[in-house]
């Protein structure tokens, strides 16, 4: 019989649906580092990705967000690829070879990535579950099966999740 009091406790997921060239989701940052904060390692936000048709590089953000992750940066690339979403969509893709070099990570690796596709069906599979459950726009969370759509106003989002996420640690 183990004691459910001093065993550590599964971290309540949030899955972030975002497209690297949106500027809401450069905004919704500020509520991804706020609840990561707050909640530490009880919090495993998850990128998802849903490129937008209107972004014409971000479908090959979320590649290169997905090469990252390979690399062990993902999560701080994407950040510093959102604080560029203008210049991403200004210059195009040297910015994500740019930001992977910044970083300290293996841009040829990066460049070989987005040539040979290798993060294409993760991104595909994305974009297909995204659909699936409705996802319209980005930033769009999901937790514990309840979407929170963050693409018309993200007023009110990051109280929404911490309701959710106090409810869920709360046992």
């Amino acid at each position: 019989m183990s004691d459910s009091s001093t065993a550590p406790a599964s971290p309540v997921v949030v899955e972030a649906w975002f497209d690297l060239q949106c500027p809401d989701c450069l905004r919704a940052l500020d509520d991804v580092r706020a609840l990561r904060e707050k909640y530490g390692d009880r919090l495993d936000v998850q990128l998802r990705h849903f490129p937008l048709a209107k972004h014409k590089h971000a479908y090959a953000a979320a590649q290169a967000a997905e090469e990252a992750f390979a690399q062990g940066g993902g999560w701080p690339y994407a950040e510093a690829l959102l604080a560029r979403t203008a210049e991403l969509g200004e210059r195009g893709e040297q910015v994500l070879l740019e930001v992977a070099t910044e970083l300290g990570l293996d841009t040829e690796e990066f460049d070989t990535a987005l040539i040979d596709g290798r993060h294409l069906l993760t991104v595909d599979a994305d974009e297909a579950e995204g659909k699936a459950i409705k996802v319209t726009g980005t930033p769009t969370y999901v937790v514990d099966g309840e979407r929170l759509d963050g693409g018309q106003s993200q007023d009110g989002l990051r109280a929404r999740i911490e309701e959710i996420t106090d409810r869920l640690l709360s046992g």
